[in-house]
């Protein structure tokens, strides 16, 4: 049987500082590696919008990127568990799609950011109205 290795408090507290010291200079590739994988993700998400005719979000201007990113991760998924893995047909799944049409604030589609694919369908049929766009610019 071997025993393991004891280190001194002192060689522990360098190593601890090196991998901070480390970790910490490291920040501005990672800032460039999220702005180009934040990038990336808009420019899908937006031509997938395009694609399947999504109308824009409303919301802060801070918020709508966000928003659009959330929207497109989540309906990708629920397309995913209940199309592509699960039992939907395409007619099935062209109703939710149209249900996902009226849901244009971008701080719901935030909100659901962690939701699991398969209930967006409940999600957006509990969506409330200050949800859902509508045509008065007075509201």
């Amino acid at each position: 049987m071997t025993t393991p290795i004891r280190t001194r408090p002192s060689e522990v507290q360098i190593s601890t500082d090196c991998w901070k010291a480390a970790r910490d200079s490291d920040t501005e590739s990672k800032e460039a590696w999220l702005t180009a994988k934040r990038a990336e993700e808009q420019q899908a998400a937006r031509e997938w919008a395009e694609q399947f005719d999504m109308p824009p979000l409303e919301g802060p201007e801070k918020a709508l990127a966000w928003g659009e990113r959330s929207r497109h991760q989540l309906v990708t998924a629920a397309h995913t568990a209940l199309v592509v893995e699960g039992t939907w047909d395409e007619a099935d799944w062209a109703q939710l799609e149209e249900k996902a049409r009226t849901v244009t604030q971008a701080g719901w589609w935030i909100d659901q950011r962690d939701a699991e694919g398969a209930d967006l369908l409940e999600l957006l049929d509990s969506a409330g109205e200050q949800d859902r766009g509508t045509e008065n610019p007075f509201r």
